[in-house]
């Protein structure tokens, strides 16, 4: 074989060995740090957040607060655009609880109601005694657990 021809067939081994790396670390990446939701468009989050203030004001949730668990006293407001919960940087409400998975449940606004959904967490998400498998509605005075983590929605 010629030098050039010995010198392609080493630069593109280079090249696959190359993308083999980076595509693991893009793996590892992903299952230690979660992969980010995609964000609504602006005219849905507006919309929701028209449909959250409701008509007369009575009966949405205006905030999200942790009662119990290690992040006590926290809370987030409801604006109409999703709420995250989990251990992750990127969740709108990060939680310190080690029994939460890195994306772990969210709050969805949707047709003037709001809705909690488990995100595939290892430990599930619970109201009252029931676990999550679909999204469930919530009201003011709503509890669900994250964990050891107790979130009620409130005025």
């Amino acid at each position: 074989m010629s030098e050039l021809t010995l010198t392609v067939i080493r630069l593109g081994f280079l090249a696959v060995l190359w993308l083999l790396v980076l595509s693991v670390t893009s793996a590892m990446r992903a299952d230690l740090f979660g992969v980010r939701p995609p964000k609504p468009p602006k005219q849905a989050r507006g919309a929701a957040r028209q449909n959250a203030k409701g008509k007369n004001g009575k009966g949405l949730p205006s905030r999200v607060v942790i009662v119990e668990g290690p992040d006590t006293g926290r809370s987030a407001p409801l604006q109409g655009a999703p709420v995250t919960f989990g251990r992750g940087d990127d969740c709108t409400l990060p939680l310190a609880d080690e029994y939460i998975s890195t994306q772990h449940a969210r709050l969805r606004f949707h047709d003037g109601q709001w809705y909690v959904e488990d995100l595939g967490s290892t430990n599930g998400t619970y109201v009252g005694n029931e676990r999550l498998t679909r999204s469930m509605p919530v009201n003011v005075k709503s509890r669900f657990r994250l964990g050891k983590t107790v979130v009620e929605l409130r005025k």
